[in-house]
């Protein structure tokens, strides 16, 4: 008789159901709308900045959290212990981000979220870019009509990291990490700026919006902001400091994070090899 091989544990401490997915399809395309409805409908008069809709935001990303919080809770998806990683992830990532901001573009935030969605799967880290986000604005007093667009933006994030492929491992997966914290970077930049551009250079220049314009017109004009006002700088500053921290403690980190997740035992399928 064979001795039994090791288990494999898989880490996913907020898997995400089918209702779940489709209820996070939903709420992310609502967001998407969210951001660009300038496009498809007239700014108001007043250039009040999304004072209006931000608290829509607030109502659309708040019950998504409460939902999967609760779903999992109630089905023992998500135990206190996954529950107490999540307050000390998005407890670090504020601090991080204390530390990077408003200097030259540079965040610290995306690289632990983009390893921790890995480790934990893409429920968990929605769930941590939105908290992280909130306890930072807590921290830094930067509390705003920006803020629920920052979490929406930064769940995604998250999110898209628990999506990527599993199977990869070892050096693949730290360039593979490191290839998408880059890309997610200018993302996050390129919506927050879709969020303010609309109503921040009124009308009359070459990169201002125009109501009532074609959408590929705006479009084009917007592409021409975000290369000549942000992404050389802030959004640069954002994806390089994401890329380069992850290239150089990935490896310790991820190996760090599915420590934590075995030794705290979260509720996670395990498989036996067949013949065990």
């Amino acid at each position: 008789m064979r001795s039994p091989q090791p288990t494999r544990r898989t880490v996913n401490v907020v898997p995400v159901s089918l209702r779940t997915a489709v209820v996070l399809a939903l709420a992310s395309a609502a967001g998407l709308a969210m951001f660009f409805w300038p496009l498809y409908l007239p700014p108001p008069a007043e250039p009040l900045a999304h004072h209006t809709d931000a608290p829509l935001v607030f109502l659309l990303i708040l019950p998504v959290l409460i939902g999967i919080v609760l779903a999992e809770l109630t089905g023992g998806g998500l135990d206190a212990k996954a529950l107490a990683m999540l307050g000390v992830l998005s407890a670090v990532n504020a601090a991080l981000r204390a530390l990077g901001t408003g200097t030259a573009g540079i965040e610290t935030v995306f690289f632990l979220l983009v390893l921790a969605g890995r480790v934990f799967g893409p429920g968990f880290g929605f769930v941590l870019g939105c908290t992280s986000m909130f306890a930072s604005a807590l921290l830094t007093a930067g509390v705003g009509p920006w803020l629920p667009f920052q979490m929406l933006a930064a769940g995604w994030v998250g999110l898209g990291a628990g999506l990527l492929p599993r199977r990869v491992r070892g050096r693949p997966e730290v360039g593979l990490l490191a290839g998408y914290g880059l890309l997610a970077a200018y993302g996050y930049g390129l919506l927050m700026n879709m969020w303010f551009w609309p109503f921040s250079l009124g009308t009359g220049t070459q990169l201002s919006f125009v109501a009532g314009a074609p959408v590929l017109e705006n479009l084009h004009r917007f592409g021409t902001f975000t290369v000549v006002t942000s992404s050389v700088g802030w959004d640069t500053g954002r994806a390089a400091t994401t890329l380069v921290a992850i290239l150089l403690a990935g490896p310790a980190v991820l190996g760090a994070l599915r420590r934590a997740a075995r030794r705290a035992a979260f509720d996670a399928p395990v498989t036996f090899s067949p013949g065990s």
